[in-house]
């Protein structure tokens, strides 16, 4: 069974930051994607960014609305994926759930979610 938990949630100002966590544990043999989604109240979850490994090199994708301004990166020796969000805006707001892919046909594992609250 894999394990799935974030941290680093909060409440922050309009153009701060925060640094979000991911911690997977449990049976893990190998990890190939990991990713971070977010659902914001009375819309649907989105995807934000993900992080994939192939042939030891690292692909990350970034939703419109966050490109250059979240960074999406792992630990591997630690099983961890981080977010960092940077120039956060209200729209930012939002439970942010962090998945993983142990194989391009696998099953995602989901975290309980972590609250992002980004107000003045």
């Amino acid at each position: 069974q894999v394990h799935v938990e974030e941290s680093g949630g909060g409440l922050v100002q309009p153009g701060g930051s925060l640094r979000l966590s991911c911690a997977a544990s449990g049976s893990i043999s190998s990890i190939y994607a990991q990713a971070w989604y977010r659902q914001a109240p009375g819309k649907q979850r989105e995807l934000v960014a993900r992080i994939t490994s192939a042939s030891a090199i690292n692909y990350a994708y970034y939703t419109d609305s966050v490109r250059g301004r979240f960074t999406i990166s792992r630990d591997n020796a630690k099983n961890t994926v981080y977010l960092q969000m940077n120039s956060l805006k209200p729209e930012d707001t939002a439970v942010y759930y962090c998945t993983l892919q142990t194989g391009p046909v696998s099953r995602a594992y989901w975290g309980q979610g972590t609250q992002v609250t980004v107000s003045s």
